[in-house]
């Protein structure tokens, strides 16, 4: 069984540098699956049989991705779509009541700083509240909701805080589902 299933949706992941760094910060840890949605689904079609099958062998989830627009990138919402739905309503009972009470990790990461995210802001809402529909989802479908591990500033992040953003996820992972 996967320990951690880390579901990575980047539509330019060659060019990120701030989940790259996340990425391989966890890599080799013991249990982790790294699943780059992008590199799997170039076409943008889902083998469903396969994506179940790797949800229902991890004890742990992991969404990572960078906030677009206020919200997932549009592969990790297809996944979403496709996967979940075949999950949680067509086969619920046989596929989805079995992930119930799986801790469900939301790493993201964002371009502006975290004072942009507020009333004050640009964005005018703290990024825990954006991510609002993601937790929703989590309570949908029975998993448990982890406090998001956020990274901000990442375009300007220089490589120094980008490896401590890599320690401090690699942290975060250990301790998930232990909290």
């Amino acid at each position: 069984m996967t320990e951690t299933l880390i579901l990575l949706s980047h539509p330019d992941y060659a060019t990120s540098r701030a989940n790259r760094a996340l990425a391989g910060a966890v890599a080799t840890l013991p249990g982790v699956e790294v699943a780059h949605l992008e590199a799997l689904c170039p076409d943008g079609r889902f083998d469903l049989e396969a994506e179940v099958a790797r949800l229902l062998a991890a004890r742990r989830i992991v969404l990572q991705f960078p906030v677009q627009w206020y919200s997932t990138p549009p592969l990790l919402k297809a996944w979403q779509d496709a996967v979940l739905t075949r999950m949680f309503y067509v086969k619920a009972e046989a596929e989805g009541a079995r992930l119930a009470g799986r801790p469900l990790l939301v790493a993201a990461t964002a371009g502006n700083r975290p004072e942009a995210y507020s009333a004050a802001g640009v964005n005018l809402y703290p990024l825990p509240e954006l991510l609002r529909p993601l937790h929703a989802t989590a309570h949908r479908c029975g998993l448990a909701w982890q406090a998001p591990f956020l990274l901000f500033n990442a375009k300007a992040a220089s490589d120094g805080e980008l490896a401590s953003a890599g320690a401090a996820y690699r942290e975060r992972l250990l301790a998930l589902g232990q909290e």
